[in-house]
């Protein structure tokens, strides 16, 4: 069946987008779940944990994400061309452990936007003492664990099957497993491809539905975050989506720059209503020696858009590299619209911080994506000393896929690059690339690499 009939309604996708997760049951008959906890158990004993080589080690996992239902819940939040990227890893949450802390994976991202998905899959019925994961529902609009309040825990007491899909930045852990009895929870991560130009769910209602926000007695206006993120999913941009209310900037920017996470986060959201009169005041706060206060400015200048792309520009040429590197994230969350500052990200992708180069060849993968434009300077990004550099202009290049088919060589030459998930999504940007070239260059590779999942220490040949 197509997925088509199992995109999110509104109503899901709604609370989707308050409360930062979402969960699936795949039409898999039990028995197959069991299979794949016994085949778990087994690797797990024999061989210890395969991390990223789960697919090829234990490859019937790979009917869960071909479910239609899971395939639509993932092009609803994600995009038709979502990526499954190459970090995978099983989650051993022994008999008797004392589970993780409360934690957010790879850093906050400066952006409350979904290009990033985390998908957890569990085989077992995963009952309160088996030690489930434990999530904060609206967590991923935070930053701190006051902000994120992680004190306010849900446990995904789950069947065997279940898949829950939760935006990358939602806090989470593993619980306490006070069972006799292992668990398993296998995490995948997925990527946007495109930025929203239309709906990918069943949508029907142009307007945010409002949802009650996840967490009970929240006092933020926080509704005006949901509306931003709902019309940005829509593909209707941002700016001029937000009615104003009755405080003054001047009062704003003060509430802004505070220490409390969330009226903070609320102001920055009721500072975007007023447009372009308040850029400057949030340009100059990019310079505050406050990581937190410069986020906040940059929720803000992210949902100005467009108004903010000429003052954002400038910034990429200012004398802090810190204020740079700012200036091409917020460029980079923005999007298609800044497609003015395309030139002067390529410029600062040149810059001799790397923080900068990386910010602004991330930046590239979303405002350039839509031209060839960027290209060379990404190409030249793939033979950069710092690998996070190499590794965020590759996932570029496969973003830009059509648009990128000047860089099939250099790609094929990042193929046995020290950084794994440089050769991973160098392989992705071929495929992505799609001519007859690239897709040579990528079997060529691909042939001799071949993974034989039966071949263990205790059977060779």
């Amino acid at each position: 069946m197509s997925d088509q009939a199992f995109r999110l309604t509104d109503a899901q996708m709604a609370r989707f987008i308050a409360h930062g997760y979402i969960t699936i049951t795949p039409d898999l008959p039990p028995a197959f779940h069991a299979e794949v906890f016994a085949q778990h158990q087994e690797v797990f004993e024999k061989e210890g944990n395969p991390g990223n080589n789960l697919l090829p080690r234990i490859p019937l996992v790979r009917k869960v994400f071909e479910d239609a239902a899971v395939v639509g819940a993932l092009k609803s939040t994600a995009g038709e061309d979502y990526y499954l990227q190459p970090h995978r890893h099983p989650h051993f949450n022994k008999a008797h452990s004392e589970g993780q802390s409360m934690h957010q994976d790879g850093g906050k991202r400066w952006s409350h936007r979904t290009r990033y998905l985390l998908a957890f899959y569990y085989p077992q019925d995963t009952p309160i003492e088996r030690g489930p994961s434990g999530i904060v529902p609206g967590s991923h609009y935070f930053n701190t664990p006051e902000g994120a309040r992680i004190s306010e825990e849900v446990p995904l007491t789950t069947p065997a099957g279940t898949v829950t899909i939760a935006d990358y930045d939602l806090w989470h852990r593993a619980m306490p497993n006070t069972s006799d009895n292992n668990r398993y929870m296998i995490k995948f991560l997925f990527a946007r491809m495109s930025e929203p130009q239309a709906p990918a769910w069943k949508n029907e209602q142009a307007d945010w539905p409002g949802v009650e926000p996840a967490l009970a007695g929240d006092e933020l206006e926080l509704q005006k975050m949901y509306a931003h993120t709902w019309h940005w999913h829509r593909g209707a941009g941002s700016g001029a989506l937000l009615p104003r209310n009755g405080y003054a900037p001047a009062e704003l920017l003060k509430i802004l720059a505070a220490e409390q996470e969330r009226p903070a986060i609320a102001a920055a959201y009721a500072l975007a209503a007023f447009g372009i009169e308040v850029v400057p005041d949030l340009i100059d706060i990019l310079t505050d020696e406050t990581e937190m206060t410069r986020r906040h400015a940059a929720y803000a200048l992210s949902t100005i858009a467009g108004p903010a792309v000429a003052a954002l520009t400038d910034a990429l040429g200012h004398t802090e590299a810190i204020t740079r590197a700012d200036a091409a994230t917020i460029l980079g969350d923005i999007g298609p619209t800044a497609a003015s500052a395309i030139p002067a990200l390529i410029t600062a992708s040149k810059d001799a911080n790397q923080d900068v180069r990386r910010s602004a060849a991330e930046a590239l993968s979303t405002v350039a994506q839509d031209t060839p434009d960027a290209v060379p300077a990404l190409i030249e990004s793939l033979s950069d000393e710092q690998g996070q550099v190499r590794q965020v202009a590759t996932l570029a290049l496969c973003r830009l896929g059509p648009h990128a088919e000047e860089a099939i060589g250099p790609l094929q030459q990042v193929l046995d690059d020290e950084n794994r998930y440089v050769r991973a999504d160098a392989l992705y940007a071929l495929e992505r690339i799609g001519t007859s070239e690239a897709k040579d260059t990528l079997i060529r590779h691909l042939m001799p690499a071949r993974w034989c999942p039966v071949t263990t220490a205790t059977s060779t040949f």
